[in-house]
């Protein structure tokens, strides 16, 4: 799977995937993310809306990365899971942590 970024205002980048986000594809979304929170984007939307399926790996390529944009004093957020994605955040209570919103364009709209 590749993931694709759109870069919006000066520290807000987009992250979009299509496919499985597991133990495959999970390193290329830490990657990704991590290249674009060292070139300045630390508020990262990942959009979902493309993934159809997610696991474990996946689940914790999210975390990784909200601990890597946290850091670098931004957020992550997430934008339009399919059902399958918001039952696994649901059943690891990460819909708690993860932030999410119907429209990556949503995701940090009063900061734009």
């Amino acid at each position: 799977m590749k993931f694709h970024s759109e870069n919006v205002g000066d520290t807000i980048a987009i992250v979009r995937g299509d496919g499985r986000l597991n133990m495959v594809s999970a390193p290329a979304l830490r990657q990704v993310i991590t290249g674009l929170v060292d070139a300045g984007r630390s508020k990262i939307v990942v959009d979902l809306s493309g993934i159809d399926f997610m696991d474990s790996s996946g689940l914790g390529s999210l975390i990784g990365c909200l601990k890597t944009t946290r850091q670098a004093g931004g957020d992550l957020r997430i934008a339009a899971p399919t059902k399958q994605v918001v039952m696994v955040l649901q059943l690891s209570n990460l819909d708690r942590v993860l932030k999410t919103y119907d429209t990556a364009e949503d995701a940090f709209h009063d900061e734009t």
